[in-house]
């Protein structure tokens, strides 16, 4: 079979990635698949590119994919970069394609996904009442007030420890820049993003935060993007405290939205625990693999 691999350019960079792509196409100009380069730009991740690669069902076992992974792995080696990730659906055929080609399993991740037609709600609400004393909620839409800004960048360190099992991750430093620009990235994509954050009463800091996208329209599921508690106020039920209160707020803010998505590595026993409790019920297991330049 003959086809052609073309670079493409992306005119949007991120606040903190830039992408690389490669178009596969036949003779006759019908794409036949396709591969994207992330490049992470941020202090403390310039080491890792994240791969996603695609290819048609009738067009695989014919190199396509193959090609377009070495343009992507040639690509990240001129950019010096350390590793390269990748997800597959455990058992799916890019499962099988990224281990035969020297990727090697670096975590599990489970997905789950609560249905909101079949909530308790007095059930949730007790969830939510339940007193913290010490700790108070808050929450906001869009970008984090100015008041919280400097305490809530400072509180994504909550997520440094958090389980990644051998993927050479590298640590995300936040500072407000960085957390404004996440959640204007959100808001252009047309969807809305609402975080629940834990307050030290004492002091009025940020000490834990759960933050949720969901599609601009009100409809289909939204997406759990991160739920973390700083170390030293963990053991408390603050995450179960603010994923249940995330969830209520759905219920009243989006009442025609049908569910709920997350995804937790198998390995983070606590936030599995959590969501059990909530009544998230997994859907597939997932595979990242990482190569090693």
């Amino acid at each position: 079979m003959s086809f052609d691999i073309t670079p493409l350019a992306d005119p949007r960079p991120g606040a903190s990635s830039r992408r690389l792509a490669w178009l596969a196409s036949g003779d006759d100009g019908v794409p036949l698949g396709s591969a994207f380069l992330r490049l992470f730009t941020k202090e403390g991740q310039e080491h890792l590119a994240e791969l996603r690669l695609a290819v048609h069902g009738a067009e695989r076992r014919q190199g396509v994919g193959t090609r377009l992974l070495e343009a992507a792995v040639d690509a990240a080696r001129e950019e010096r970069r350390r590793s390269v990730i990748a997800q597959a659906v455990q058992g799916s055929p890019a499962d099988l394609f990224l281990a035969a080609r020297g990727f090697r399993p670096v975590l599990t991740l489970t997905y789950a996904r609560l249905p909101l037609a079949d909530i308790d709600r007095a059930t949730l609400d007790a969830l939510v009442e339940v007193p913290h004393p010490g700790y108070r909620l808050t929450a906001w839409e869009g970008t984090v007030p100015d008041a919280l800004a400097r305490s809530f960048a400072r509180s994504r360190r909550a997520m440094d420890d958090m389980p990644m099992d051998d993927t050479d991750f590298g640590t995300v430093v936040w500072d407000v820049d960085r957390v404004v620009a996440a959640a204007e990235a959100v808001a252009r994509r047309g969807e809305l993003l609402h975080t629940v954050a834990v307050v030290d009463a004492g002091d009025g800091s940020v000490v834990g935060f759960s933050e949720l996208v969901v599609p601009g329209d009100g409809l289909g599921d939204g997406q759990h993007y991160g739920t973390a508690v700083l170390p030293e106020h963990r053991g408390r039920g603050l995450a179960r405290w603010m994923k249940a209160a995330a969830v209520r707020h759905t219920l009243e803010r989006h009442p025609a939205l049908s569910g709920l998505r997350t995804d937790t590595a198998e390995s983070n026993k606590p936030m599995l625990a959590v969501n059990d409790s909530l009544g998230y019920l997994p859907t597939h297991r997932a595979v990242e693999y990482q190569l090693d330049l």
